[in-house]
This record gives C-alpha cells, sequence and structure tokens, in this order.
C-alpha cells in the first residue's frame, strides 16, 4: 500500500507540473495523525493522499477542496493482535489571505468520512467534521508548497484526531485564454523643429524653466518640467504577474534615473483588466505591483524610495470589451511623489 500510494503521488506531480493559468489545484499529500488516547489505537501513524481543488473566481471562498487520506501502513489497535487500514474522504472550503506575492495563509472547513478496514474497539465507520489552517508558499511558477493542521471530529462519539499534511500543489486547467495581443510601439513624441528657446529632454518645459533635465519620453511633466506620472509601459498577460523579458530595458532606464535622482520617490501602482471578480483582480494587481518592486530593488533602487499599490480593475485607460483594451489596462505605471 505504501509503494502505491507514494508512485500515485510522483505521477500526479510529473504529470501536471506544466500547466498555467489554471482552473484546478491538484496536491499530492503526506503527513500524519495525532488520536486522542482513548481511541485505543496507535497514538501516531502515517498518512498519505490526493486532494483536488476547484478555484472559486466570483465567489467570498477561494477553493472547494475535494480529497482522501489513507494510513501508508496498517494501525495497531492497542491490547489486541488486531491492526486496520484507515481511509478518510472529504471536502472543504477555503479560503486565503495572502501575506506576500509568494506567501499566504489559509483557513479550512468542510466534513467527510472515516472508513476502517477492521472496525473494533469502538472504531467504525462514520462521518466526521472538520477545521483548520495552514500556510501555502509559491516555490515556482506553477507549484506551491502547502503545510495545514486539521482538528477532526467524529460525529457519533465526538473522538478527536489531529492531522497534521505536507503537501506540493500543482495548477491546470486554462482560464479563458485570450486571442494573441499585438504588442504596440510606445509612441514617439517628435518636436516641431524650433531655433530657440530649446527643450532638451523634449518634456514639454522649455530648458531654462525646466528644473528637472533628462526626464523619461512619455512621462507627464508639472510646471517646471518635473516628472508626476510616467506608464511603464509593461502590460501583463491574462492573470500574469510576472514581467517579461522584453520590458527589461524599461525598467532598467526608470531605475537608472531613480538612482540618479536622490530626491524622487514613486508609487509603482499596477492594474488589470475587468476578467475575473473584484478580489481576484486587487490580490492580483498587488502582485503585479510587487513583481515590478522587486525588479527595480534588484537593480539597486532603495527600496524605501518606491512602495507597492494595487488598484485591480477600478482605473481602466480603455474599453474591458476589446482584446487591445484589456491588454492596455494590464499594466503598471509610477506616480512621482513629493
Amino acid at each position: 500500500m505504501k509503494r502505491v500510494l507514494l508512485s500515485t503521488i510522483a505521477c500526479a506531480s510529473l504529470a501536471l507540473a506544466a500547466n498555467s493559468d489554471y482552473k484546478y489545484e491538484i496536491t499530492p499529500l503526506i503527513g500524519g495523525v495525532y488520536t486522542e488516547g482513548n481511541l485505543d489505537l496507535d497514538r501516531n501513524y502515517a498518512n498519505a493522499g490526493l486532494s483536488l481543488g476547484f478555484n472559486q473566481f466570483d465567489s467570498f471562498i477561494d477553493q472547494v477542496e475535494l480529497g482522501f487520506l489513507r494510513s501508508i501502513e496498517d494501525v495497531n489497535y492497542d491490547g489486541t493482535n488486531s491492526d486496520t487500514g484507515i481511509t478518510r474522504v472529504f471536502t472543504n472550503l477555503i479560503k486565503e489571505y495572502p501575506l506576500t506575492a509568494d506567501a499566504s495563509l489559509y483557513t479550512l472547513v468542510g466534513a467527510g468520512v472515516e472508513i476502517f478496514d477492521n472496525e473494533a474497539n469502538g472504531n467504525e465507520d462514520g462521518l466526521f467534521g472538520n477545521y483548520g489552517a495552514g500556510i501555502k508558499y509559491k516555490v515556482a511558477e506553477e507549484l506551491s508548497l502547502k503545510f495545514d493542521v486539521r482538528h477532526v471530529i467524529e460525529a457519533d462519539h465526538g473522538d478527536n484526531n489531529l492531522l497534521y499534511t505536507l503537501g506540493f500543489a500543482v495548477p491546470f486547467g486554462e482560464v479563458a485564454k485570450a486571442a494573441p495581443v499585438v504588442e504596440k510601439p510606445a509612441p514617439v513624441e517628435t518636436p516641431a523643429p524650433v531655433a530657440a528657446p530649446k527643450d532638451t529632454d523634449g518634456d514639454g518645459v522649455i530648458d531654462n524653466l525646466d528644473e528637472c533635465p533628462d526626464t523619461m519620453k512619455g512621462a507627464k511633466v508639472d510646471t517646471v518640467g518635473c516628472m508626476t506620472l510616467i506608464n511603464l509601459n509593461i502590460n501583463f498577460d491574462t492573470d500574469k504577474s510576472v514581467i517579461k523579458d522584453s520590458y527589461n530595458s524599461r525598467i532598467a532606464e526608470f531605475a537608472k534615473m531613480m538612482k540618479a535622482n536622490p530626491k524622487l520617490k514613486a508609487s509603482i501602482e499596477a492594474h488589470t483588466d475587468s476578467v475575473g471578480s473584484n478580489a481576484y483582480n486587487q490580490k492580483l494587481s498587488e502582485r503585479r505591483a510587487a513583481s515590478t518592486v522587486k525588479a527595480l530593488t534588484d537593480l539597486g533602487v532603495d527600496s524605501t524610495k518606491i512602495k507597492a499599490v494595487g488598484f485591480g480593475e477600478t482605473k481602466p485607460v480603455a474599453s474591458n470589451e476589446t482584446v487591445e483594451g484589456r491588454a492596455e489596462n494590464r499594466r503598471v505605471e509610477a506616480v512621482m511623489v513629493k
């Protein structure tokens, strides 16, 4: 039985490791059970199993979980020469609480049925309820480590068990694939040729009035030529918070400017399109802002000069009714703070 369970876990991980943009999540599980002392069973025994999560996008609940856990080796009955295998099948409602771009806490509550291969000492097949909490940490783009503790209460006699599980969550099932988006080149401003006065950085403020020379192209400035807002021209794929390599030069240019001007501070503001729920899009925009801040600090920008802010889908700059408009709305901007 032990070899079969471990082989099932390994095969499930390998088969689904390449999926992304997911509706579902499969989690091979391994852990243990600490039993109540009056159950006349081994106080500790190992478990393994599998759970399947159905992600919810328009609900207060983030996921519905279905799964099973099975004792890896037979569990001994105290004072007898008999033993038993124990299987628990369960369903839970799960709510996540983000901590960082990669980590979140989660709580769960649900019910299930436990099945004894050999009923003895008052241990019988029956229903149970359970509740618990855990932590989820993203270790790769499509792989998360999950650990939780669950208090299991048997329905008929009120018997108690404490389950602790460790799992690797793998997503699969694509979410509404958008048609390929053709990237539009950034508009290039061509100032009208004038003999004088000069506007060297092209921000609309002539040099003798410009208190902030060398402004980045496309930035909005105030009356003395200092930046107030700049579109970093970073656009994300649907349901993604990973910055593509094609935007590295734009980020590097902004980082160079921030390091060259010690007085500058910026609020890195990220946005989404309207696909998905408001709550989900808020979390997604926060992850996008955090990814951009990390990219800037990795290039040497002082972390005290930039902060990450997510606005979800609340501030579109284009129509969410078209593919092109939604692509424009999946963006990051830098608002300069005085």
